[in-house]
């Protein structure tokens, strides 16, 4: 596999576009994004398990009920949560979408994203569905990326080339994420598109596996949002043999879906509300997956070891700390700890009590952007990996007026 441009109109028969309808007040910001697929796709989601739902959630469950889709049809600015109407408006946004396109409004995929509680008028989305229509094109991923940010600083997108049965395939994604952002799905707003063949059963099998160690290893703050989705469109343009069973196809289909997570994780954690550093916990030495991934998460989760990352300060007696609350099943004497940036790494911890090392050299590997967290649990055969940010001084100003 390769990494291309194009985000999510990387894949063959895929348009996208964005815009300011009105939704937000700032008219610099985009607040209005729609995909879509030449064919019908196959369709598969994951969604939050925060019991508090965005209406969205329950109308895109309904319409991918029968495993297909081809829009998809984003706001940004208001979550539409917790309104006595929403799953009202959530399916006029899908039945504009039909009236703008001839596509099914129960072939759409819906979804909302930020300010929780308060009413979301249907009035400037509809007004500027014939904008939004209009200007769709096989180029415009960016588009629709920059229109589901919320408190995000950047757009996040990615695409990758490879093969399937000789036929060249390709696969894209954006995410929009910065707050609210923890364990377990989905934490998130991300939009996948491929144009590989392959079965709605396949497809889910594929994602609900893959976000195991993907997004549901990701914190920023450890709020679990209420509305957010990982969602993937595979219209088959490609043309290769279409996956329907467990084998070398699926298996290649399976590491650039990885490919694409993996990356997009990373993005979404490096761009936390207010965070200066993206935190990187590896673990290794485990004796079962489900430690390795409990002690991983617990680290990056910490707020005192976020906020030791934001100040540089090589505390690693809060790594400890975090694993050993975590409630992993590990022996804390055999844990050994090292920091490492593009600056280079230094141990700090063996068998589970300090070494002897320079605070000098620490503190400039930790002034890094990207900091990885080497944790050694034993000498079991399992590892795992999970992503975070530093705690910051914004991060509270950002969440102290973000409604405001």
């Amino acid at each position: 596999m390769k990494m291309i441009d194009g985000g999510i109109c990387a894949a063959k028969g895929f348009k996208a576009n964005g815009i300011h309808c009105g939704i937000r007040k700032n008219h610099s910001k985009k607040d209005l994004a729609l995909i879509i697929s030449d064919v019908p796709a196959a369709a598969a989601a994951v969604y939050t398990v925060n019991l508090v739902k965005g209406a969205p959630i329950a109308v895109t469950k309904k319409n991918i009920a029968n495993g297909y889709a081809q829009a998809v049809i984003c706001n940004s600015g208001n979550a539409n949560t917790c309104n006595a109407n929403g799953i009202e408006i959530a399916e006029a946004m899908c039945d504009l979408v039909e009236q703008h396109t001839g596509i099914s409004s129960s072939d759409v995929v819906v979804a909302s994203t930020g300010v929780i509680g308060q009413p979301l008028d249907i009035t400037p989305i509809a007004n500027g569905m014939d904008a939004l229509c209009e200007g769709l094109s096989y180029t415009g991923s960016m588009n629709a990326s920059n229109a589901i940010m919320t408190t995000d600083t950047y757009a996040k997108q990615i695409a990758l080339e490879f093969e399937l049965d000789g036929k060249v395939c390709h696969m894209g994604g954006i995410a929009k994420g910065s707050g609210m952002i923890h364990p377990n799905m989905a934490t998130m707003l991300v939009f996948i598109t491929t144009d590989a063949a392959i079965s709605p059963k396949m497809l889910q099998k594929a994602l609900s596996s893959d976000i195991a160690t993907t997004f549901n290893m990701l914190s920023v703050d450890g709020d679990t949002s209420t509305n957010d989705m990982v969602t993937v469109l595979a219209n088959g343009m490609a043309g290769n043999t279409m996956i329907e069973e467990d084998g070398e196809d699926f298996d290649t289909f399976m590491k650039v879906l990885n490919t694409i997570n993996v990356n997009l994780c990373k993005m979404i954690a490096g761009d936390g509300e207010g965070a200066t550093k993206m935190i990187e916990c590896i673990t290794s030495g485990a004796d079962t997956l489900e430690a390795a991934k409990i002690a991983a998460k617990s680290v990056v989760c910490s707020s005192l070891l976020k906020a030791a990352m934001f100040g540089a300060d090589a505390n690693w007696g809060r790594i400890l700390c975090a694993i050993g609350y975590s409630g992993a099943d590990v022996d804390v004497n055999k844990i050994s700890v090292t920091f490492c940036s593009p600056q280079g790494q230094i141990t700090v911890c063996e068998n589970g009590a300090g070494v002897a090392f320079s605070e000098e050299r620490a503190k400039t590997i930790l002034l890094e952007k990207n900091i990885e967290i080497l944790v050694s649990l034993g000498d079991g055969a399992y590892g795992a990996t999970a992503w975070g940010c530093d705690l910051t001084y914004d991060y509270v100003k950002i969440n102290g007026d973000y409604r405001t």
